[in-house]
């Protein structure tokens, strides 16, 4: 079996990968401007698979509030217009050929409050999965100890380390969640 060892870079790495996951979450949620990374997590069934938006049409933004979509087959203009009225955005496809346009409506304070708690939600999930990864950090170091290949004075000090960079990594997902929130919220 292989031998454990303890790599805080590696912890830091796997941490910061929530971050960037939960900002990858956050920008795609809608805050009343139109986004061209909106539709990113929009899959489309083409070619009896689903395929990611990226993969099958271009999008832009011509207009502060509205979407372009130029869907590069003629075919798959019906299956891009479906998969975005059911990806529940509140998005209403306009088709012109092979071009979908997508007015991007003022949100409602209702609707606002709701996004606010989606990306409570992500945040929430990228602090367990922070959270996760300090656990397993602090587990190799409970092994090491008891193995006696650390001694208790090193696993206390690195068990600091990995607490001080869970808390930063914490710090910066409540950073952008309160950004986000903020950016929802503007009127």
């Amino acid at each position: 079996m292989a031998k454990v060892t303890f790599d805080m870079a590696d912890i830091k790495r796997r941490m910061h990968g929530s971050v960037e996951s939960l900002k990858k979450d956050l920008s795609s949620l809608r805050t009343g401007r139109a986004s061209a990374s909106l539709l990113d997590p929009i899959e489309v069934d083409a070619y009896g698979s689903k395929m990611p938006m990226n993969q099958v049409a271009t999008v832009s933004v011509p207009e502060p509030r509205m979407l372009s979509v130029a869907v590069w087959d003629r075919g798959m203009v019906g299956a891009v217009e479906k998969a975005i009225r059911e990806s529940n955005l509140g998005l209403n496809p306009a088709t012109e050929g092979q071009t979908i346009r997508l007015r991007i409506p003022e949100l409602n304070e209702q609707r606002r409050k709701e996004m606010v708690k989606v990306a409570q939600k992500y945040a929430e999930a990228a602090r367990v999965a922070a959270r996760h990864v300090r656990r397993d950090g602090l587990d190799v170091l409970k092994k090491l100890e008891k193995d006696g290949d650390m001694s208790e004075d090193d696993a206390a000090r690195n068990s600091e380390q990995v607490q001080k960079a869970t808390d930063q990594v914490i710090a910066e997902i409540d950073a952008a969640l309160t950004a986000k929130e903020k950016e929802i919220m503007q009127v």
